[in-house]
């Protein structure tokens, strides 16, 4: 998987300096027509990347941000990197509910306790999957 981001450009660029850039690095990005984000009436490049070469995100920014100075009077008014799910130990479960439950106590409990703890807790989980938009 690769580091995913979008630049976009203070202006339109043209063909000549699309070459520039495809040449500086920029191979395997895709460049498109698109409006400023302040300002819908203003046309701008909008670059996306999907770097697969770079060992970090910020590392393919910075390079991404380096190459764009060799055109000049060209700026990045705009950066755009989508959310990416934290990542969790394999031997670590997933949390859907912010509760720790201590195993030792929960086995000192009486059955009813019990009983009752796992019904609020069945709850809660329901209750976290519908927020998410499941059920």
């Amino acid at each position: 998987m690769g580091h995913k981001f979008s630049l976009v450009l203070s202006r339109q660029i043209t063909d000549e300096e699309s070459v520039i850039l495809r040449e500086a690095g920029f191979a395997d990005a895709a460049f498109l027509s698109d409006s400023l984000p302040t300002n819908a009436d203003v046309a701008v490049t909008k670059i996306d990347f999907d770097d697969t070469a770079s060992p970090t995100l910020a590392e393919a920014i910075e390079t991404a941000l380096e190459t764009v100075k060799k055109v000049p009077d060209l700026t990045v008014p705009g950066l755009s990197v989508p959310a990416v799910p934290k990542e969790s130990p394999a031997d670590e479960p997933p949390v859907l509910v912010g509760e720790v439950v201590d195993e030792a106590a929960a086995a000192e409990q009486p059955p009813a306790k019990k009983t009752a703890a796992k019904k609020r807790s069945a709850k809660k989980v329901s209750a976290a999957v519908q927020g998410a938009g499941g059920v």
